[in-house]
């Protein structure tokens, strides 16, 4: 496929882990969101929504309205940066410091597939399945595509969008919610949409692994080495 933008966010609130920047922890020597950042380097634009002391070259910043506003939020934030003209996008959690860019490429392979393949997409996936909605099945072709665990939950923001798409869902949780998207969930945004769920079959670590405890960070550790 062409080119993409990334919406990184990293303005979570880290409960669980005594309410620390959790993007700027370490794994590898590096902090999370810098390696959720590395994995889309070739993104035009890379978007962070939350608070950073330093950024690599060319990573716009912004903050959601309100701060702290939660994950939809976020989105609309770093959204409303992209160019007009923008047509995919990754959605991106800045916990998960396991993504590569080749997850990345996966991802988008997938959303350009409108049937079923019997290869493996590069990157380690399995064959891609029938894309699903929220709605309880669609025929149109995906408006994203986004990792499943091996429970088959998916990880909405281990993802690629169709920029269309998500503007569509922004507009309509905006209405509903008399303007106020601080709180809404992601599944809130998504439930319209026709998603292609793809699981992840590779020798290396899962990308859609976040780091929400310790425990998960020293996992990741460990994984890394």
């Amino acid at each position: 496929m062409g080119t993409y933008a990334a919406v990184v966010l990293a303005g979570g609130s880290a409960r669980r882990m005594g309410g620390v920047d959790k993007p700027a922890l370490p794994v590898g020597g590096r902090p999370m969101r810098d390696r959720v950042l590395a994995a889309v380097t070739d993104a035009t634009p890379r978007v962070l929504v939350g608070t950073a002391d330093a950024v690599p070259a060319g990573v716009r910043v912004v903050r959601e309205d309100p701060p702290g506003g939660g994950p939809v939020a976020a989105a609309a934030a770093g959204l409303a940066l992209l160019d007009s003209d923008a047509t995919l996008v990754a959605l991106l959690a800045a916990d998960l410091p396991l993504l590569t860019r080749a997850a990345i490429g996966s991802l988008l392979t997938h959303l350009d597939r409108e049937t079923l393949d019997t290869e493996p997409a590069g990157g380690g996936s399995a064959p891609a399945p029938p894309a699903r909605s929220g709605l309880g099945g669609s025929e149109r072709g995906p408006d994203g595509a986004c990792f499943v665990d091996g429970d088959g939950r998916r990880q909405s923001l281990c993802g690629v969008w169709r920029v269309a798409a998500l503007r569509a869902e922004l507009d309509r949780l905006t209405v509903e919610r008399g303007g106020n998207l601080a709180g809404a969930p992601v599944r809130a945004l998504l439930a319209n949409l026709v998603v292609r769920e793809v699981p992840w079959s590779g020798d290396g670590p899962p990308p859609w692994f976040d780091c929400d405890t310790d425990e998960d960070v020293r996992r990741a550790e460990e994984w890394v080495r």
